[in-house]
Order: structure tokens, then sequence, then C-alpha cells
């Protein structure tokens, strides 16, 4: 009687994108060393994007969240809490494909996306204030929310802990030119 294969899953390209790493000050990583938790983690082919906690990565799709739980955990265990938010290269490169705002004129060193780590349910999104932070503006597709902040991102009052109390989720925020780079290396 022949054994029954198990259907090979092929590695694919991920981006994650992790929450609250800096360069400086608090929680602090050099970019090497996270690349290297990936690595032990189980990741391939890993690399990452300026000094932020932008890390590519190749594993296949039913490892990559295992491997994101796994680099969670050993940050926790060096003081460093961290969520990490995964994207896959297809939906990466969906969210760089055009932040609505810069369809209306807006600068893009003013557009940012803040990644989810859930899609919102439908409850949730409606409990957004769209007149929270005049004259910032927002626009939820899926699991990224796009960002026009016009007087930069340090007067908003559209913040992280609002965003996540709001739709019931975790969110990281990435520049445009953040976004662009990132699709740029995955394309």
């Amino acid at each position: 009687m022949p054994t029954a294969r198990r259907p090979t899953v092929s590695p694919a390209r991920h981006v994650a994108l992790l929450r609250g790493l800096n360069v400086g000050g608090a929680n602090r990583l050099s970019m090497a060393d996270l690349a290297a938790l990936f690595e032990q983690a189980g990741a391939a082919e890993v690399s990452t994007l300026q000094a932020a906690g932008n890390v590519l990565l190749t594993a296949a799709a039913g490892e990559v969240e295992a491997i994101a739980t796994r680099v969670e955990a050993a940050l926790e265990a060096r003081g460093l809490g961290s969520t990490v938010v995964l994207r896959t290269r297809e939906a990466l490169l969906a969210a760089a494909a055009e932040h609505p705002f810069l369809a209306r004129g807006a600068d893009p060193a003013r557009c940012f996306v803040a990644f989810l780590a859930a899609r919102p349910t439908a409850a949730a999104a409606r409990s957004l204030e769209p007149d929270r932070s005049p004259p910032d503006a927002f626009e939820l597709r899926g699991r990224e929310l796009y960002l026009w902040l016009p007087a930069g991102a340090a007067k908003t009052r559209l913040t992280n802990a609002w965003m996540d109390s709001r739709l019931g989720t975790v969110s990281t925020v990435r520049g445009w030119k953040t976004v662009q780079a990132l699709a740029q290396r995955l394309a």
C-alpha cells in the first residue's frame, strides 16, 4: 500500500514589521541582532531595512506565524516587548500599490500606513472617529489604515494606542517612503 505524501509548501517571501524597536533609547536592538533572531527562529534569506524593525524573510506559509511567535518570545526574554506584524510579499505589494491620499494630491512625506495585526471587525471600524485629529485623515482598507498627517506624525492624535483600542488589534506605522522601499526590495 503506497504511503500518502504531504503536499510540499514552497517557501515564500514575507515582511515582518516590528512595533516599538528603536535604534536608540528604549527597546534598542541592532538590526544585525534582529536578523539573527529571525534566522535562529527558522527564517531564511533574512535582511533588514533601515534601523526600525523592518525584516524581509523567506519561510513556508505554515511556518511564518511560528517564526514570529519565537522572535517575540526571544525579544521578551531580552526585555524588549515587541509585536511582530506579518505581511506576505503579495500583501505588502498590494498595500504599496496606491495610497488613497496621494491620488488627492497629498505630499508623500506626510503619508503613512498603519499595518494591523488582524483585520478589524465592522463594528470596530465604525468606532473610528474621522474628526479626532483635524486636519489629519485616514482610510481603512482591510488590514491597512492609510494615514495622511499634514502637520506630521509628531503632532497627530491618531496614535498607535488610539488605533489599537478602537480597532481591537495591534498596529505599527510606517512612512510611505519606507513602504515603497520594502516593496522595491520585494519586487
